[in-house]
């Protein structure tokens, strides 16, 4: 089965530039209502503590079941449609990741969404993932 990355450019998109998290929890929310599980991995655990307060807080009207693996509560994961992964936590791969990392994701995933940062000094590990995705990883059918 073929491998897809989509890149998505916060760049020329004001409520996204103020704060990139708001692509990752519109991102989210398309995946559960496409009842698509994903896992969010985050570059930090700050990045995932605000991330996991975020989907609860960016839309009224939405409602994004969600958790950080690696917490206590963790025995009702596979029922959770979004898992949201900090660094140095181990979990088993989904069919769709939203990755937030500078590293391209472990394999086992079969679509990756990659966030591409605003500023263009933040932009080379997207460079370098797409770089992966166009070349090693998802070789041209």
């Amino acid at each position: 089965m073929a491998v897809r990355a989509d890149f998505y450019m916060i760049a020329g998109k004001p409520a996204f530039v103020a704060q990139p998290l708001l692509l990752v929890c519109k991102l989210a929310e398309k995946a559960v209502q496409a009842g698509q599980p994903c896992l969010i991995f985050c570059e930090t655990s700050e990045q995932a503590d605000f991330l996991d307060d975020l989907l609860w807080e960016f839309d009224d009207e939405a409602f994004i079941p969600h958790q950080i693996v690696g917490m206590e509560e963790d025995e009702d994961m596979d029922d959770t449609p979004v898992l949201i992964v900090p660094p140095g936590v181990e979990i088993g791969m989904r069919p769709l990741v939203i990755n937030l990392r500078t590293a391209v994701p472990p394999e086992g995933y079969q679509r990756v969404l990659e966030i591409v940062p605003a500023e263009d000094s933040a932009r080379e590990p997207a460079r370098q993932r797409w770089l992966v995705s166009s070349t090693e990883r998802f070789p041209p059918g």
